[in-house]
């Protein structure tokens, strides 16, 4: 876990260190967290926004060598793929009935299924998006939206907005601002920053969902 912490902390620096042993490869590696952070649901903890951020950073250093759309075109793709993954696994399970497990840890049950596509058939699109934007979340809510059934032609579009969204501010936001020496020296507090910023929607969610209950 220490490792982990220290990974996403000083995710700048491991990039770095990997572009200068292995160049061009750092766009697969980069591809595959994004894929493994939305698209298995084991992996919540990989880093998403941070390294989006460190991503763009490191494109704009030109001794790096990095073209910046292409990263972002690329972890578009990792993102959308990840999520379809995570979508169809969760759709899978739903098939398969009640009682049905996923590596022996989450077990379907009937009214969880019926609950669950209610809630993801009126408030899908919204989820979809804003859970992007938070740690963790973005990582289960695919799943949830296969278990419950969602259209996925309606899945899919908000999907697609949201990856797009979610890369290109993320990203840019690293190459505007990342090879700033403030930013580079307080890597680890833009990190916290980012994480608090995106815990932000699902604040407002709450706060909203609370006031609504009591206006009621």
């Amino acid at each position: 876990m220490k490792e982990i912490i220290d990974f996403i902390l000083h995710i700048n620096d491991h990039l770095q260190a990997f572009v200068q042993d292995y160049g061009a490869l750092v766009y697969l590696l980069l591809f595959f967290i994004v894929f493994a952070e939305t698209g298995l649901v084991v992996t919540p903890f990989l880093p998403g926004d941070s390294l989006l951020f460190a991503a763009g950073a490191l494109a704009a250093n030109e001794a790096n060598n990095l073209n910046v759309a292409l990263i972002i075109v690329l972890l578009i793709c990792a993102a959308l793929a990840g999520d379809n993954t995570n979508y169809f696994i969760g759709r899978f399970l739903a098939k398969k009935g009640e009682g049905a497990k996923l590596f022996g840890i989450f077990t379907i049950r009937k009214d969880y299924l019926d609950k669950t596509h209610t809630f993801y058939e009126k408030h899908g699109a919204r989820t979809i998006i804003l859970a992007r934007f938070v740690p963790i979340v973005r990582t289960f809510a695919p799943f949830v939206a296969g278990v419950g059934n969602m259209t996925y032609r309606r899945y899919i579009t908000y999907c697609i907005a949201g990856a797009i969204v979610w890369v290109t501010l993320l990203t840019l936001a690293g190459y505007m601002f990342g090879s700033h020496p403030w930013v580079k020296k307080n890597f680890e507090l833009v990190v916290f920053g980012i994480i608090l910023i995106s815990l932000i929607p699902i604040a407002l969610e709450f706060i909203k969902h609370k006031l609504g209950k009591k206006n009621n």
